[in-house]
């Protein structure tokens, strides 16, 4: 009998953060028949020189074309300063991951992790806590953290917490189309061998699925599963 398909709801801060941490698990989802649904909110520039009205554009339209090929939709975006979430209240960031609750109503959440360096995750992942926060007759029956190169892997524990994985998601069939879509943002990613390379976003499939004796995986933490 085939699994009915969920509805997947992922929430980040800048368009790429769902590509880089979760691209294979993405298409892996789509490919199942779920319904994947993104919300970015900020733009991911806007804390950078130069032009910053041209950059805004590439990166709409990168982020477009990552979508397409992993097969997921943008639900919506929004305007919050870049690397400065944590200048706003809570509940305005809040208030706006609720909107997306309400209108996908989803079965899993992903977002990103507490103990990334970068400000502007952590304000996410708290929100999006609150947002999913236990309720009766609450759809949600789980959240996973995902991890970000050059943002986990540049935390420490001492002062941003630690990510402790434990569910790996083979994406050993799913790598070529993470690859694809990582093209698509071109202009964030690094030569080798700076974290946000390709080689070292494939290393680190490598060494997480090596830990459970899988050639490829991308790693999260479930921090919420309910069964009923």
């Amino acid at each position: 009998m085939r699994e009915k398909s969920k509805d997947i709801l992922i929430v980040v801060a800048h368009s790429d953060d769902e590509t880089l941490g979760l691209g294979g698990t993405i298409k892996k989802h789509v490919q199942k028949g779920d319904n994947v649904y993104a919300i970015y909110m900020t733009d991911g520039v806007t804390a950078r020189k130069g032009n910053q009205s041209q950059q805004v554009i590439l990166r709409k339209n990168a982020a477009i074309m990552a979508s397409k090929i992993l097969g997921f939709k943008w639900e919506t975006s929004y305007r919050f300063d870049d690397n400065k979430m944590d200048s706003y209240p809570l509940l305005d960031i809040i208030k706006k991951i609720e909107l997306a609750k309400f209108k996908i109503n989803p079965d899993i959440v992903y977002t990103h992790s507490v103990a990334d360096l970068n400000i502007d995750h952590r304000r996410v992942c708290e929100a999006v806590l609150v947002a999913f926060r236990p309720q009766p007759d609450e759809k949600c029956r789980e959240i996973r953290l995902f991890e970000v190169v050059s943002a986990t892997d540049y935390g420490h524990e001492n002062v941003t917490g630690k990510f402790v994985p434990n569910l790996y998601i083979d994406i050993s069939g799913t790598w070529e189309k993470k690859e694809e879509a990582l093209t698509c943002y071109n202009p964030e990613m690094r030569k080798y061998p700076h974290s946000r390379s390709i080689e070292a976003i494939k290393n680190l499939a490598r060494y997480r699925g090596n830990q459970v004796g899988l050639n490829l995986c991308e790693a999260f933490q479930v921090i919420r599963k309910i069964e009923i």
